[in-house]
């Protein structure tokens, strides 16, 4: 499904009274004509959460996924602080595929210019970053998860949103009916089944607002991590979710788990619009 199709069905059913959906996940569903006390309650509950806006890029190469991110974050730090304490909307969640192989490093680097010569002429592109964490790589049959939150809205600490980054993670591996995924302590911050990274986590916050995300591997080609140590971890292997179930899991697949098990983890709703001038 292209990104312009998607948006505009979602946009569709942002004015039918079926409420929002996405694959056929619902988003912000309406409740019955014959609600009474409780689905009352529950629904003033849910107009009570904050709303995250819903950006699905597509396949896209990872520096338009860095350039629209720049433009959420620059709008979101431009907010006044009072608007950023008692908003109804905490910020972006953006989403894509990699069309191209690359190799991106953290604060913490990961990679000298040798290495860098050397994994550029595999054909990859290699970009420094600003999140945290060592090396990795990111290519298509992934999906790319940068959430821009105004924690504050959220009220969540930073550790408490990487934490939450890694549930959600764990939450899609069980809706896949992949049981034993994990989330381990630094320095082996992800989400783990046994020695073997499934999803890897790398995040920046600047002024209470995160960037960058999490990369869950679900049918990307593994030989290209052959080429690093990903995010510095000797010793240990990376695997996805194709290898794990035996079959092939395409990022569309996992994404009607993904928006579930953000909605649950970080209690928001999702809300469809294109991205920001």
């Amino acid at each position: 499904m292209t990104p312009n199709l998607l948006i505009t069905q979602l946009l569709r059913s942002l004015h039918q009274d079926s409420g929002t959906a996405i694959w056929g996940v619902a988003l912000n569903p309406r409740p019955p004509a014959q609600a009474g006390g409780r689905v009352q309650d529950a629904t003033a509950s849910k107009m009570s959460q904050p709303g995250v806006r819903l950006v699905w890029l597509g396949r896209v190469q990872y520096a338009e996924l860095l350039a629209l991110q720049e433009r959420w974050l620059r709008r979101l730090q431009a907010e006044p602080a009072t608007k950023a304490s008692s908003g109804t909307e905490a910020g972006a969640l953006l989403l894509c595929e990699p069309a191209g192989p690359v190799y991106t490093a953290g604060l913490r680097g990961g990679l000298t210019p040798e290495e860098t010569a050397r994994l550029r002429a595999l054909g990859a592109e290699v970009r420094a970053t600003g999140r945290g964490g060592l090396a990795t790589f990111h290519g298509p049959g992934q999906l790319l998860c940068h959430p821009l939150l105004d924690l504050r809205r959220l009220g969540l600490s930073l550790r408490t949103h990487v934490a939450a980054l890694e549930a959600c993670a764990v939450r899609l591996c069980e809706l896949q009916g992949l049981r034993g995924a994990r989330a381990r302590p630094p320095p082996y911050t992800g989400v783990w089944l046994g020695e073997r990274k499934v999803c890897a986590i790398g995040v920046r916050c600047g002024r209470h607002i995160t960037s960058h995300g999490l990369a869950l591997n679900c049918s990307t080609d593994l030989t290209w991590f052959e080429h690093i140590v990903p995010c510095g971890l000797v010793g240990t292997g990376v695997t996805s979710l194709s290898e794990e179930l035996q079959r092939h899991i395409t990022v569309d697949e996992v994404m009607p788990s993904f928006l579930v098990a953000f909605k649950e983890t970080y209690k928001c709703t999702l809300v469809s619009d294109h991205s920001p001038s």
